[in-house]
């Protein structure tokens, strides 16, 4: 006999397949917000565009700029689109002092400051993830320490604490080591910047989420705190962290450029795009645009196209912008 409450098919017939994880997601809230949004899209495209860029460096540059054997010092100042004078070459975005080709260079600066910025990213959001939880799920002495600690954070600008931990361990670091050392320096400096808005995040959410029925039937199943942190409260205020990860990736590229501009950031062996442009800064005022203009105009649209999607995504995973 036919189920009269099932009106969904025809009798006998057999039942629909279950939808792929592709057409699930495609259909899903954030992917329809996403296909709503032509600044998303556009910003999504920019920043994958640049991602890849600087991934497949070796494959797209023209050469490697940093390689002093590839190097031709007659190429040096060579206008962007006009042949050199002396040699006859003719570099799409120009060269800088050295001779090299300014289109390289952006490239390889990019996967310097695209790695400094994740790697940064990923450790604030480790360490302030880590310590929000503890503080919320704790409570007691040690959510005093750990925002007393932030509090004190927030009272300095994160640049000015970057160059102070960036200063402390180039003193700590053996001489013959700084430059091998520096870019690891950096993103922990940057990172150790960054970590307080995500703990002050985390542990908000925790101090709301622990006092569910879900976290206290875990206690009285014998659950470690441990590992109801981990498998209960965490996976519940990721996506706040999210958001704060993306908008933080714009951040750390920024911070990371400020700290090469003001020559304490990458080595000049492995410059970022802050390295460039402060190489270019020296050339502005005589003339030599280029070498200046086409790595600010990286830089800037790196860090907008990463802001707008931070900002799109805050939006979509709003519930009350639903």
């Amino acid at each position: 006999m036919a189920d009269l409450t099932d009106t969904s098919r025809a009798p006998g017939s057999t039942p629909a397949p279950p939808p792929s994880r592709w057409k699930a997601a495609w259909d899903s809230d954030i992917a329809y917000s996403f296909r709503r949004s032509p600044v998303a899209m556009i910003a999504a495209f920019v920043t994958l565009l640049l991602v890849l860029a600087a991934i497949f460096a070796p494959l797209v540059a023209t050469t490697n700029p940093f390689d002093p054997s590839s190097l031709n010092l007659m190429n040096g100042f060579s206008r962007p689109g006009v042949p050199n004078e002396f040699t006859g070459d003719s570099f799409w975005l120009g060269t800088d002092d050295q001779g090299r080709d300014v289109y390289s260079t952006i490239l390889y600066g990019l996967r310097i400051s695209l790695f400094v910025g994740f790697m940064a990213v990923m450790f604030a959001m480790v360490l302030g993830v880590t310590l929000g939880l503890l503080a919320g799920y704790v409570g007691g002495w040690t959510e005093t320490i750990i925002m007393r600690v932030a509090d004190v954070q927030l009272t300095f600008p994160s640049i000015l604490v970057a160059l102070l931990i960036f200063g402390v361990a180039r003193g700590i670091i053996p001489i013959e080591y700084r430059d091998q050392m520096a870019i690891w320096v950096l993103i922990v400096a940057i990172g150790l910047s960054d970590w307080v808005q995500f703990a002050r995040v985390v542990r908000g959410a925790t101090l709301v989420e622990k006092n569910k029925e879900y976290v206290q039937a875990a206690r009285l199943i014998g659950r470690k705190p441990g590992a109801i942190m981990l498998r209960h409260i965490l996976p519940n205020v990721l996506s706040p962290v999210l958001v704060i990860a993306t908008i933080s990736l714009a951040l750390a590229i920024i911070a990371e450029a400020t700290l090469s501009f003001l020559g304490v950031g990458a080595p000049p062996t492995q410059p970022s795009l802050g390295t460039l442009i402060r190489i270019g800064q020296d050339f502005l005022f005589s003339g030599e645009w280029w070498i200046l203009f086409f790595p600010a105009c990286t830089l800037l649209a790196l860090a907008l196209s990463v802001n707008l999607l931070g900002d799109w995504l805050r939006d979509a995973l709003n519930p009350r912008l639903r």
